[in-house]
């Protein structure tokens, strides 16, 4: 059920990174925080890159996460400081419109997106001032939300501070939102996790409207996260905002019309040649009017799409526009140099991707007895597509996946965004002991800065809570 985050007294004495995180707020501004904000990272068990095409994921919360405490002042100013002394200091007004940078965006720069989706959702003239020391156990640009975590983690800390009450599916459509302003077209699905997820079990979070089902894991098996030590920001390089781009043109008539001919639906065909074609922007949409199934959209995109490459030209004249609008209504400010888009391998993937999502959950609540290989191949599946077909992964993560399914994982695939982060493995529980010291020795040990990132770069991970407000007892 949603509702706003809970609020949990805690003792602190039985939490050591609270207390660590008061004792330096303390030492920073020379009195005690009034409360604390945490908001989880996520691992993807499964669904890459389809959330912003409208199709449903499968993720869970991990145990590592943002937290921050805060003060309340009646300086009308917000001040950042961070744990990690290589993230400098920042201080804002809360009376001015806040401005959030684009171009190599810094750390504060997403605790502001938080901020600036509160203050726009409620309209508040100024912001009550506040101090914010913040603690990140998420490793940075790895694929498990970190970015997110903070948006989120800072907008309920915007909230609270302002005496606001919003429900959690609310919050998280709203941090959705606002994490755009840093330049990253993302479909929600970090920031929904964060808020509705739940201990104990995984989530299938659906889009429009946003909800959330439990994805109850089979037993026998446990989830391991490997950081191949590649970093990536997204919201820094133009790699995640081109697929959204690629995904966004392969919905236009480039491949509707050309679609119903081929099916001979011409009464269908006659309907969709009256479609407003600038309204249909994400490839749910396209399967949904087309009234098909996943397979048939997969039968359709090997019959109808060319896998060359589509040039800038070739788009225009499909879509009847001038170079000038496509460069306006379809390409993001970080995508105006791209010149050609793979429509078909982008397109094939989604489809592929997001049938994958409901096989994974159909596994999950039917429990039949060889329910673990058969998410391990799933898993495979969507890691082969990510890389082949979506090209969101690296060389260094591809061994790595190789590497955890040859030390006995049933299944291996990159999670997050790509081009570098993690990886997640689905592993029997009698062997996890045996599969991170192969891990180890194999991935790690023999290379001086991964072996250097290990302790926080190879873990167990299990569902997770979300996002809540801590107040000392």
């Amino acid at each position: 059920m949603d509702s706003n985050p809970p609020h949990l007294k805690t003792n602190f004495a039985d939490n050591d990174r609270l207390q660590m995180l008061k004792n330096a707020f303390e030492k920073k501004y020379g009195k005690s925080p009034k409360f604390y904000a945490h908001a989880p990272g996520r691992v993807n068990l499964i669904g890459e890159h389809v959330d912003y095409c409208g199709y449903s994921v499968l993720p869970m919360a991990i145990e590592q996460s943002i937290l921050a405490a805060v003060s309340l002042n009646d300086s009308e100013t917000i001040e950042l400081a961070n744990t990690n002394p290589q993230y400098k200091d920042f201080r804002v007004s809360g009376t001015e419109e806040i401005e959030i940078g684009k171009d190599n965006p810094q750390w504060h720069n997403y605790f502001l997106c938080g901020v600036k989706g509160i203050q726009e959702n409620f309209s508040l003239p100024s912001l009550v001032g506040m101090q914010c020391v913040v603690d990140g156990t998420i490793p940075a640009s790895s694929g498990l939300s970190s970015s997110s975590a903070l948006v989120c983690c800072a907008g309920l800390v915007t909230m609270e501070a302002n005496e606001k009450s919003l429900s959690k599916v609310a919050l998280a459509e709203i941090c959705a939102k606002c994490e755009r302003y840093i330049g990253t077209e993302g479909g929600g699905m970090d920031q929904s996790i964060s808020f509705l997820a739940e201990k104990g079990t995984a989530k299938l979070i659906e889009f429009n409207p946003l909800r959330a089902t439990d994805v109850q894991l089979p037993g026998g098996a446990v989830f391991v996260i490997s950081n191949c030590c590649v970093e990536m920001n997204k919201a820094a390089s133009s790699h995640f905002n081109i697929r959204v781009v690629e995904c966004r043109i392969a919905t236009k008539p480039t491949l509707l019309s050309s679609l119903m001919e081929y099916l001979g639906w011409m009464q269908m065909l006659a309907k969709v040649k009256g479609l407003e074609w600038k309204r249909l922007v994400k490839l749910a949409q396209v399967q949904a009017e087309l009234g098909a199934s996943l397979e048939e959209m997969l039968s359709l995109v090997e019959e109808v799409l060319h896998s060359d490459a589509y040039s800038r030209a070739e788009i225009c004249q499909a879509l009847g526009i001038t170079p000038e609008q496509f460069s306006t209504d379809l390409l993001s400010s970080n995508t105006q140099h791209v010149t050609h888009f793979k429509l078909y391998q982008r397109a094939r993937h989604v489809y592929g991707e997001a049938s994958r999502v409901l096989c994974f959950k159909s596994v999950c609540d039917s429990q039949p007895a060889d329910s673990i290989p058969l998410l391990g191949d799933l898993m495979k599946e969507s890691h082969a597509s990510c890389r082949d077909l979506y090209e969101c992964s690296c060389p260094e993560l591809d061994q790595l996946v190789d590497i955890c399914l040859k030390a006995g994982a049933v299944g291996s695939r990159l999670t997050g965004a790509g081009w570098g982060g993690c990886a997640v493995s689905m592993v029997p529980s009698d062997k996890v002991q045996s599969f991170i010291r192969t891990v180890r020795e194999t991935f790690y040990a023999p290379e001086p800065r991964r072996a250097a990132m290990e302790k926080q770069s190879l873990f167990v991970s299990k569902p997770g809570g979300g996002a809540t407000i801590f107040i000392e007892e």
